[in-house]
């Protein structure tokens, strides 16, 4: 009795015949492309259809060709499906059934067993309760996460006293204070993932994708002022990656000779030359409440989706949304949110149109799967929430692949980024494949092929527009894939809950990016692509012979071309501090101090802004010349 309840609770939610899935269908035929039966051997005995171009231009080809009408006559009929179009059998719970082994029968008959005891728990008043309930107990982990220390306590993963290049600008003036200055602050966790996304220069080093880890290695741990505060502190044994956690940051000004280290799996790299701005840790004794509370609020939540598959079980649509809103804030407000604390008028902005895409996903896809797993809640919870939540926390469960985002300088940049494609190329092919045989044995191939074919010319059309790159954001990728997961398959629930996990993941961390971006918006700290100047000195035409107090470094003048670009000036880097910018050509190196390397870059500048810097010159204390490789930093 129970059993048939359920079913005729599914049959309100969801649409079990052709009949309303061709609502979706405008004006797609039942003929098939080649009308009733031009194709037909041995078609039924019908009056033939009015001859039309198209059918003389069949015949006249059968007629011409007939063993090359007969192939493409036949990979029509297939790729078109049976006609009239079916169903898909509904899922037979694997938990609820009789199997048969070697002429023994046995049932398993768990998923019964787990309707039959929460049935009391079902009622919709007890769910409504437990909703406020789950509402309120989320609010108070967010209050604990976020609303109990000030605000300005708070450091991003990325954070730092300063910024790369000749972003403090000249002699580091805008980082100013240097020194006697320390700052209370609270990191989040995981702090350790957070890495470069293009290359850094530090002297004659260049780092990438790791965390900007600059010293450290001396007794005192003192760390160059431009890497990451919350993974240096990490590295330095104030609080651990998993936790996140308080200290103190003291700036202390000029320091010399930074010392590489390893700990608690962070390295550092070691800078030998004078840097202005240095900071050390030390414990705070202001702060409190300093643990980061996502993995708590991760098993919370994991909890309550667990309770709503087993215990709750309400319709599917109920079941839906609380996916929806449930994956969207944790990531908001916990996982991934879009800065420390989270702005919630941001979260906000995304959310309602995220409930609008949803609703879309509802509509196309879900309603002919969720609801037909009524009756094996054990296994409607395996199937989409392991999936799910892969997708809602793929900055952790797709960290080790090395591809951040879908553009093909970055892929080619990132170590290992083409063979990683390469394997998820592969695996996507397969399963889409066998998506495609599921599709087909349905009849409903041609008009998901169409529509499919259709979006693929509107994105080479897109990706073909001058001044513009093609970005593929991964809630474009679920947003595209999603129509053609609405079968009534398992395959079909964890490729939906994949799907979703990974639609809110993007959307609640980044936005609606724009599937179209400039140049300049995937820049990220990266080159832009600037003409560079070359230095004059080389080492060739360096004399060791003279002291350094007395040396001078030239380089040659701008070029007519570059000129007329708009270029007006030169900017140079020495030791990673911004020392010059302006018209002249030569640099004096009488302020140097002796006996420690320098390193050199340079770049044009346009009113005082500076572009591409050359790769660094070193100059070693013995008088040691090293002429810049290729390229830009």
């Amino acid at each position: 009795m129970d059993q048939e309840l359920r079913n005729s609770s599914s049959r309100e939610t969801t649409v079990h015949s052709s009949e309303e899935r061709s609502k979706f269908e405008a004006g797609t035929s039942e003929q098939g492309l080649y009308g009733p039966d031009s194709l037909l051997v041995g078609a039924s005995p019908h009056p033939p259809p009015p001859s039309t171009r198209f059918s003389r231009l069949a015949d006249s080809f059968r007629a011409r060709s007939p063993q090359l009408y007969h192939v493409i006559d036949r990979a029509v009929k297939y790729i078109r499906g049976p006609r009239p179009k079916v169903d898909l059998p509904n899922p037979v719970p694997l938990l609820g059934r009789t199997y048969n082994f070697k002429g023994r029968r046995f049932a398993i008959a768990l998923e019964p067993a787990i309707i039959r005891f929460t049935r009391p728990l079902t009622v919709a008043w007890l769910f409504v309760l437990l909703v406020a309930a789950y509402i309120i107990s989320f609010s108070f982990l967010v209050r604990a996460q976020w609303y109990t220390i000030p605000a300005s306590s708070f450091v991003g993963c990325t954070s730092v006293f300063w910024t790369g290049d000749a972003g403090c600008g000249l002699d580091g003036s805008l980082c100013a204070p240097f020194s006697n200055s320390s700052f209370d602050f609270r990191c989040p966790a995981q702090c350790n993932s957070v890495v470069l996304q293009n290359p850094r220069v530090v002297g004659d080093e260049s780092v990438d994708f790791v965390p900007l880890l600059v010293g450290g290695g001396d007794s005192q741990k003192t760390y160059r002022a431009d890497s990451f505060i919350c993974a240096s502190a990490v590295q330095a044994g104030f609080f651990s990656d998993s936790t996140g956690g308080c200290a103190s940051v003291n700036l202390v000004g000029n320091f010399t000779n930074y010392l590489p280290t390893t700990a608690f799996k962070l390295s550092s790299i070691g800078f030998p030359s004078v840097f202005p701005m240095s900071f050390r840790f030390s414990p705070s004794d202001v702060l409190t409440h300093c643990t980061d509370l996502r993995t708590p609020a991760l098993a919370f939540n994991i909890l309550i989706t667990c309770l709503l598959f087993l215990v709750l079980r309400p319709k599917a649509i109920v079941m839906w949304w609380c996916l929806v809103c449930i994956g969207f804030w944790h990531i908001a407000l916990f996982s991934q949110p879009q800065a420390t604390p989270p702005p919630l008028d941001v979260a906000f902005g995304a959310f309602l149109p995220a409930l609008f895409v949803c609703y879309g996903f509802w509509r196309v896809a879900v309603r002919f799967t969720l609801p037909l797993f009524a009756n094996a809640p054990f296994e409607a919870m395996i199937w989409y929430l392991a999936p799910y939540w892969t997708g809602v926390l793929t900055n952790l469960t797709m960290d080790q692949i090395p591809i951040d985002r879908l553009t093909a300088a970055d892929i080619k940049q990132q170590p290992g980024g083409v063979l990683a494609l390469i394997i998820i190329v592969l695996i996507l092919f397969v399963l889409v494949v066998n998506q495609i045989r599921v599709i087909r044995k349905t009849g409903w191939l041609p008009y998901y092929l169409g529509w499919y074919i259709i979006g693929g010319l509107v994105a080479l059309v897109l990706a073909l527009l001058p001044g513009l790159q093609f970005r593929l954001h991964h809630y474009i990728i679920s947003m595209v894939l999603f129509p053609g997961v609405g079968f009534p398959t398992r395959l079909s629930a964890i490729y939906q809950g994949f799907l979703l996990g990974m639609f809110l993941n993007d959307v609640a961390a980044f936005g609606f990016d724009s599937i179209l971006q400039t140049a300049a918006d995937l820049v990220d700290g990266g080159t832009t692509g600037s003409p560079l100047p070359t230095f004059l000195t080389n080492s060739t035409t360096y004399n060791a012979s003279v002291a350094l107090a007395n040396q001078t470094i030239s380089w040659y003048g701008m070029p007519t071309a570059i000129a007329t670009q708009g270029w007006n000036g030169f900017a140079l880097l020495v030791d990673d501090v911004e020392v010059y910018v302006g018209t002249a050509l030569n640099y004096s190196l009488a302020a140097l101090e002796a006996g420690l390397p320098h390193f050199f870059r340079l770049a044009y500048a346009l009113d005082g802004t500076a572009g591409d810097f050359t790769m660094p010159v070193t100059l070693w204390p013995n008088g040691t010349w090293v002429d810049p490789l290729p390229g830009a930093s």
